[in-house]
Parts: structure tokens; C-alpha cells; sequence
């Protein structure tokens, strides 16, 4: 492993303790402290993967399909800088097994340019998308918006100038703290508008979507998997499902929603 600056060994070795720290959050004082100086203006959500979403409509033409990654297309086309993470800090800070560590987060926007090179380098048009693909690939999920704690470990200033393409694997995630959070430091990271998870008949109640979801929100309720409000649309429930029998559909306008919604928060341009 290659040796990283002092302040991203340290975040590393805190890394194993986020659960004890995220519950801490629950006590009003602690919450309101946190939450003012990492998470103050976050705006995040989850990207489903294109190959398990049904689009909301009837498709005459598939090379239309409305898909999340064009989502990360669209501004990895518009921003003037993009750098590209050589590595996953949360993957190497827990020793990941299962997926890559050498996969990145992408980050888009000006604030880019204060970003230490010694922890990635910065990347064309192509390089960004080929990068996001071998991560699909790699079977990560993104998690895109505006997240104050970037800025912050990696100095990357200002806010509002700093686009997230984090991409998450289900054992490593850093938001597997979501459960233990402030309510309202976890209202942050939401379900991207215009995706919706419904379980269908053909479930069993075998709970295999239950140990995939990493925000608790899908309980066995009368055999059957039942999908609470706490759902982030990750999609992680449906690739698990044995039984296809979870699915998750997207409005056809999700993705210029989600546009404008990152359009008000962060500017790459």
C-alpha cells in the first residue's frame, strides 16, 4: 500500500469507529456540532444501476432510455476540472476483500484543483467515463451530490464548486452509519427523485434483500419483504432478490430532475 499524507492515515485509523461516532450524533449538542461542521448544505443520493431499473413508461425507441449514469455524463461533460481518486479511503481504511480498493471517487468542479496530487490525478472527458464504467463494472453503486466532509479531509474549497461521484460497495460504504446518525444529518443523503422500490408477488420472504440492504430499511413482515421509508433506491434489494422479485423503476424525467436538483447546491461549470 502505498504511504499516505499524515491526515489520510488518521482518517483511516478513525475509520473502523464510525458507527460508535454516527450514534453520538443522536445526542442534540454533539449532532448540531457535527453535523455545522461536516455536513452543513449536503445534498446526496444513490444512483441504481442502469441494467435493474424499468423506466416508468412504455419505450418505442431503446437507445432513448432514460438510465442514472447520465446523470455523472452530463456533468462529467460540463465541468472544467475533473480528478480522479487513485484510491477508495474507505474500502483501504477496512480492508476490503470483495472490491476493488484502486477505484476511486471522481470528483467534478474547480474546487478540484486545490486537491493534493498525490492522491489522484486529474482526467480527461474519456478517462472520467471509462473510470465510472469499470466501477459499474466492478459492481459499485454511485453516490453523487454535494458533501461537505469532502471538501474538508481533502481541502477542497469552496463547497458550492465541489461535485461527489463517490462510488460504494455494500460492505465499506462510509454511510453504513446512516442507521446510527441524526435524523436529520441522515435526511441528507436521500433517494434520488423519480425512483421508486416495490416488491412484487413473486416474493418469498427469504430476507436475502434484508442482509443486502445496508440502511435497514426492508423487514419480513407475514413472509413477505416489506420496504420502509428509509429506503435510499440503491438497488442493492434487487440484485439480491433470488426471486426477481423487487423492482426498481425510474420516472422519465428522474434524470433532468436530478439535474436541476445538483444545478442548485453545485456549480462545475
Amino acid at each position: 500500500m502505498t504511504k499516505r499524507p499524515l491526515h489520510v492515515r488518521l482518517i483511516e485509523t478513525v475509520f473502523p469507529f464510525r458507527f460508535a461516532l454516527a450514534r453520538l450524533t443522536r445526542f442534540a449538542p454533539v449532532g448540531k456540532l457535527v453535523d455545522k461542521i461536516l455536513f452543513e448544505h449536503d445534498d446526496l443520493f444513490y444512483l441504481p444501476k442502469d441494467d435493474i431499473v424499468e423506466v416508468n413508461r412504455a419505450v418505442d425507441q431503446p437507445e432513448s432510455m432514460v438510465v442514472p449514469s447520465q446523470v455523472v455524463e452530463h456533468y462529467i461533460d460540463r465541468a472544467r476540472h475533473r480528478f480522479i481518486m487513485d484510491f477508495c479511503i474507505c474500502r483501504e481504511a477496512a480492508r476490503c476483500e470483495d472490491y476493488p480498493t484502486g477505484l476511486g471517487c471522481l470528483f467534478l468542479g474547480e474546487a478540484t484543483r486545490h486537491i493534493d496530487r498525490s492522491l489522484g490525478h486529474e482526467a480527461s472527458r474519456e478517462e472520467a467515463r471509462e473510470h465510472l464504467q469499470r466501477c459499474r463494472q466492478a459492481g459499485l453503486i454511485h453516490l453523487v451530490g454535494r458533501n461537505k466532509l469532502d471538501t474538508r479531509w481533502l481541502n477542497a474549497h469552496p463547497g458550492e464548486k465541489l461535485l461527489t461521484v463517490c462510488n460504494c460497495c455494500s460492505c465499506c460504504c462510509l454511510w453504513l452509519m446512516l442507521p446510527r446518525l441524526d435524523d436529520d444529518i441522515a435526511s441528507r443523503l436521500h433517494r434520488m427523485d423519480g425512483v421508486s422500490v416495490t416488491v412484487g408477488d413473486a416474493c418469498t420472504g427469504c430476507g436475502a434483500c434484508v442482509d443486502e440492504c445496508f440502511v435497514d430499511a426492508i423487514s419480513i413482515e407475514d413472509d413477505r419483504a416489506v420496504i420502509s421509508s428509509a429506503c435510499r433506491g440503491c438497488g442493492r434489494c434487487a440484485e439480491a432478490c433470488p426471486s426477481q422479485a423487487i423492482a426498481v423503476t425510474i420516472d422519465e424525467d428522474a434524470v433532468e430532475r436530478a439535474i436541476e436538483r445538483i444545478n442548485d447546491v453545485v456549480d462545475v461549470s
